[in-house]
């Protein structure tokens, strides 16, 4: 079978191709990708080529089909297999696979598993792991994003706190506690404020910080302070580059106390230093975004590590049972991956949106494989239709508007049904 993908050949070298894919064997699922959120990791791992620890060092001679945050259509079953798995189910997966000590996974590390592609070849350890998951939802985009959401969720669940003289750590944020999300204003930040929100357990406070105002006031439009404390939540949102002392301003909303949980979203030494610096007795800093500089570092108040039992940690992706509370969540109509998403476009749009992520303002973009279309912005979805005099765009802006301006499953629908890869 042939497939279409964007292939990682070498660092800053991704080209979408067509290739015949493997006959599967006996231990192996052949799958349909319809949806592909891009990471920024998969950025990194673009711009890192095989400096990248995920990136197998013969990449030039057997490229990588770049994405992981994927969902789909099961198309044919190995007989191994076929008792768990059948033709025409739905599927996502759990790309952290962590495979007997590699850290081999898709979208970095497999030449024909992926998910910026038409179709791809599920390997055996993949269902050996138990990663490849039934997706009973309607929508696809769901799926993809509870990968990105089960990071978040993996990142709440990883806290820990103490108590003096016990040597017992205490899973998870703490109950009724205080919540900072700082650099928080994205869309993995948004991810993780809608979890915050809506978890069994949650804090009592929750302050999000950013620097640009635009991405502070959409999420204010998201998640209403007003309406969010009627559900007994105190929500701030923080923009630190308008503050005089953010440190100080970050303490006073705390109360003095500081923050009993604070999560790190972007790799700047100065906003670790601001976390360090908000922790209350306890906390917790969890320096979530990865850098790409292997010397990374910052400054951090090992004054406040040795009396007042501060302590930081890292998390990277989430384990299978996070991505399984996600789907759950989302199901339930907890809570909506959808505030993540600020953009769509086809797998035509997906080497060139990978390559410059950085530089896309706004949240995740979110790929179709099997449809030919340029990267577009929800908001830019009726002057588009407009522009071009294209009916289709003004029918998908008038689905978005109705729902607040969010990616909804009524707009995959409707998208999936009249934009057609016309070379499929």
């Amino acid at each position: 079978m042939k497939a279409k993908a964007v292939r990682l050949h070498a660092a800053n070298d991704l080209r979408l191709e067509e290739f015949e894919l493997p006959e599967i064997t006996d231990d192996e699922i052949l799958v349909k990708v319809v949806s592909d959120s891009i990471c920024m990791s998969t950025y990194k791992c673009a711009i890192l080529g095989t400096d990248h620890k995920r990136v197998h060092p013969d990449v030039a001679e057997h490229p990588a089909i770049m994405g992981h945050e994927f969902a789909g259509d099961i198309i044919k079953v190995g007989k191994n297999h076929q008792d768990q798995f059948k033709p025409g189910m739905k599927f996502t997966l759990q790309p952290a696979l962590n495979y007997k000590g590699t850290m081999w996974s898709p979208g970095y590390s497999y030449e024909f598993f992926g998910g910026d592609t038409t179709y791809c070849v599920i390997p055996a350890e993949v269902m050996e792991l138990g990663c490849l998951l039934e997706y009973k939802g309607k929508a696809y985009y769901e799926a993809s994003l509870a990968e990105p959401m089960s990071c978040s969720i993996g990142a709440f669940n990883a806290a820990y706190h103490t108590q003096m003289g016990v040597y017992t750590h205490y899973m998870g944020i703490k109950e009724g506690g205080k919540l900072a999300i700082m650099a928080g204003a994205g869309p993995m930040g948004l991810g993780a404020l809608t979890y915050a929100l809506h978890r069994d357990v949650r804090p009592a406070m929750v302050v999000v910080t950013d620097l640009n105002q635009d991405r502070l006031d959409r999420a204010a439009s998201l998640f209403p302070p007003e309406e969010i404390a009627k559900e007994g939540i105190d929500l701030r949102f923080v923009n630190t580059g308008k503050c005089t002392d953010p440190v100080k301003e970050l303490l006073e909303i705390s109360g003095g106390t500081g923050y009993d949980d604070v999560f790190c979203y972007a790799p700047v030494a100065a906003v670790v230093t601001q976390c360090s610096a908000i922790l209350g007795r306890d906390g917790c800093l969890n320096f979530f975004a990865g850098p790409t500089d292997k010397q990374f570092s910052a400054t951090m108040n090992f004054y406040d590590v040795h009396y007042n039992s501060t302590h930081v940690m890292g998390t990277t992706g989430g384990n299978t049972a996070d991505m399984i509370e996600s789907l759950e969540l989302t199901a339930a109509g907890r809570i909506d991956p959808a505030v993540m998403v600020t953009h769509i476009g086809g797998l035509d749009a997906a080497a060139e949106t990978t390559l410059n992520l950085p530089k896309i303002p706004g949240g995740k973009k979110l790929i179709y494989t099997h449809l030919q279309m340029p990267l577009t912005a929800l908001t830019d979805l009726r002057a588009k239709g407009e522009a071009e005099n294209d009916a289709r765009f003004l029918a998908l802006a008038d689905i978005v508007d109705a729902n607040k301006g969010l990616w909804c499953p009524a707009a995959e629908e409707y998208l999936l049904a009249n934009f057609i890869d016309d070379n499929e």
